[in-house]
């Protein structure tokens, strides 16, 4: 049995796929016989339930755990409207600090699964309260960042600043995936060799555009190999 692994994804923009790549890499975790966890500390954009509201996303990586957990355990902090976090937060008259999203997902980091991702929302200095961001979590949990790269027009730019902040932050850059959104992307090829090129880790995969991007498929197009010794 491998030893437990963690890691904080994060992307280079908004709506660029990162559950989408999440939900594959836990999915290819748990095809390698790896038991699996995952943390969405906090949404907005969720929808009302019987159960309370509830996120799409993180109903993703939930789906794909193996771990006995409670959807409040994944996701301890859900908004409803579909605008930044820190603003829906604001509105519902709640502090989103880094303490106050550190301690659950810690809580899930430490059920020790094989294989945990804890994903944040939109790119890595997504804001918080005050002066925090998304990034001032992941630096007090420790964790290393796979960088989710939403290939259109503009990438490159996108991904080489965010992997400059991450390593800036004192984190290590575990991998990179190329997420291909736009499939009308010019010189796709060109465009994926010189984020090869620029970005200093190794490329966990390149997914193409999906018709049906579920964690199976999604999960084919990734090499997991990089980040544990399978």
């Amino acid at each position: 049995m491998p030893m437990s692994s963690a890691y904080f994804v994060t992307g280079t923009d908004t709506e660029i796929g990162k559950t989408t790549i999440a939900a594959g890499l836990l999915h290819a975790a748990r095809r390698a016989g790896l038991s699996t966890a995952a943390a969405k500390p906090v949404a907005s954009g969720c929808e009302p339930s019987a159960a309370g509201l509830r996120n799409s996303d993180a109903l993703a990586l939930l789906g794909e755990c193996t771990l006995p957990l409670q959807y409040a355990e994944v996701n301890p902090l859900a908004f409803a409207p579909a605008i930044a976090p820190h603003l829906a937060a604001r509105e519902a008259g709640v502090t989103l600090s880094v303490e106050a999203l550190r301690a659950p997902v810690q809580a899930v980091l430490a059920k020790r699964a094989d294989f945990s991702l804890v994903e944040g929302a939109g790119g890595w200095r997504v804001p918080l309260a005050g002066a925090e961001t998304l990034s001032d979590l992941a630096i007090a949990l420790g964790l290393p960042v796979i960088l989710v790269v939403g290939v259109r027009l503009g990438c490159i730019n996108h991904a080489v600043l965010s992997a400059e902040a991450i390593l800036r932050d004192g984190l290590p850059l575990a991998g990179w995936v190329a997420n291909v959104v736009d499939p009308a992307t010019s010189r796709l090829d060109d465009n994926l060799a010189t984020l090869a090129e620029r970005l200093p880790a190794p490329c966990l995969g390149r997914v193409p555009h999906l018709p049906a991007a579920t964690p199976a498929a999604v999960a084919a197009h990734l090499d997991l190999s990089r980040l544990l010794p399978l």
